[in-house]
């Protein structure tokens, strides 16, 4: 018996694509050299010389911005009370000028229990962003891994990419890139039945959720796939156009999954823990949150009601791009038979990225993974990392010259660089919706070869 051949738009097959374990031991070994890279540019801000809280002088502050070399994990050394060893969230909170203390961390509470554990046996600033490298670089080698099983070479551009050398250790985001990747992974390459491989996959949803928030808005498009019956709708029960169960299963095991990593903390200290929350929501709309919002209005961002304003607007404008990136997911599973939650989680990220109040340079690392999952144009991406690199080196020595906005090289680099990135994003929102998966394309190599390795029943 045969499946009936299915073209693939040019592209090359998923068995072709496969990659054998020394090939992917290859390209674990690429990931490793180019996170390798990463550390050592961000250590150049480090020593040589150390004050008594373990700050590397002489002039920390100034080389960090004018080498560019800054990293959060290295600035927040001092200040959140990791350099004490305090155990994050249950001593703590947030004062009334919007000051943490007692060891809150403003990020999710894995997140905060790695940035202790970074910090454990250390006692300057050089030494917790080598232990911080160490902790998450497995993190980074398993998305080379994971990527490289769902879309073969293709995944080179996680491992060699210039973003991953300039913020694999910016901040704490390796964990969550891994866990958005490793749901993925699960959903598409297992071979259980699809409800119980999209349990496994919002299971990682909801423990990147506990890390840094954003893998928990793909939860809907994966509820949605499961609800509509995967791909081609063959997952669906007998008789049944959705389902309902198998969807809201998936929710809950994502929400599940957050509220057990996040209870202890909530227990032990619930002033501390609702701190870390309070602190995001309450950022204000400035210089340090980088996004289109202080960079088109920053003539009026100290008007009274500014700030509140954003509060609002901000989140509604976010919301309203998810609802339009599912409803397009409709449309195209109504045209083709499989909910394309790949592509619209991409969307997603994409409606977040550009209407967030808060767009920190690492958050590129956040969108890598979906420029190898999906298939779109070589231009949309390698104009992306340029306008990017703008931004991501433009910012620091802007910083560092304080030159004004409209003044210099650098400040019309990086202004070339958010603008860019902002109109880039806003045309990878169709983009991604009207890709292809390379992930599919392996899913339905696979299972003709299942197929065509069955005992015939009519003599074939």
């Amino acid at each position: 018996m045969q499946l009936p051949a299915e073209p693939a738009s040019g592209a090359p097959s998923g068995a072709g694509r496969r990659l054998t374990f020394a090939a992917l031991a290859l390209l674990c070994l690429i990931t490793a050299l180019t996170l390798a890279a990463g550390h050592a540019n961000k250590a150049r801000c480090t020593g040589p010389e150390f004050n008594e809280w373990g700050r590397s002088e002489p002039a920390y502050q100034e080389r960090a911005y004018s080498e560019v070399c800054y990293s959060d994990i290295q600035n927040l050394w001092i200040g959140r009370d990791i350099d004490r060893h305090v155990f994050p969230y249950v001593h703590g909170g947030m004062d009334e000028d919007g000051s943490l203390y007692g060891g809150v961390v403003e990020y999710p509470v894995l997140s905060g229990l790695l940035i202790w554990l970074g910090a454990v046996f250390v006692d300057t600033d050089a030494g917790f962003l080598a232990a911080s490298a160490l902790i998450m670089a497995p993190f980074g080698l398993g998305v080379a891994w994971w990527l490289g099983r769902l879309s073969g070479w293709r995944a080179l551009l996680w491992a060699l990419s210039p973003p991953l050398v300039l913020y694999a250790f910016h901040n704490w985001d390796l964990p969550v890139v891994a866990c958005a990747v490793a749901a993925v992974f699960v959903v598409h390459r297992g071979g259980a039945a699809l409800r119980h491989r999209a349990l496994w996959g919002a299971v990682l949803l909801g423990a990147g959720f506990a890390f840094k928030i954003y893998p928990g808005l793909f939860v809907l498009p994966l509820a949605l796939f499961v609800l509509t019956g995967g791909r081609d709708g063959a997952a669906l029960p007998v008789g049944k156009r959705f389902d309902v169960r198998g969807a809201l299963a998936v929710v809950g095991a994502a929400v599940g999954t957050a509220v057990v990593a996040n209870l202890p903390f909530a227990l032990a200290g619930f002033r501390g823990w609702l701190a870390s929350f309070a602190f995001q929501s309450d950022r204000q709309v400035d210089l340090s949150t980088n996004s289109i919002w202080y960079w088109g209005l920053r003539g009026v961002a100290d008007a009274d009601g500014f700030q509140d304003a954003m509060s609002v607007v901000s989140p509604v404008a976010m919301l309203l791009s998810f609802a339009a990136a599912c409803l397009a997911g409709r449309w195209v599973q109504r045209r083709t038979g499989t909910y394309p939650w790949i592509q619209v989680s991409a969307a997603m990220l994409c409606g977040f990225l550009l209407l967030h109040k808060v767009h920190s340079p690492q958050y590129t690392l956040w969108l890598l993974p979906f420029f190898v999952l999906l298939r779109v144009r070589w231009g949309w991406v390698v104009a992306y990392v340029l306008a990017d690199l703008a931004m991501g080196i433009s910012i620091f020595r802007w910083l560092a010259e304080a030159d004004g906005i409209n003044d210099g090289f650098t400040a019309q680099a990086l202004m070339i660089g958010v603008w860019g990135r902002a109109a880039l994003l806003v045309g990878l929102f169709p983009a991604f919706l009207g890709s292809t998966s390379t992930v599919d394309e392996d899913e339905r190599s696979a299972l003709e070869r299942r197929v065509n390795q069955q005992p015939s029943h009519d003599g074939t």
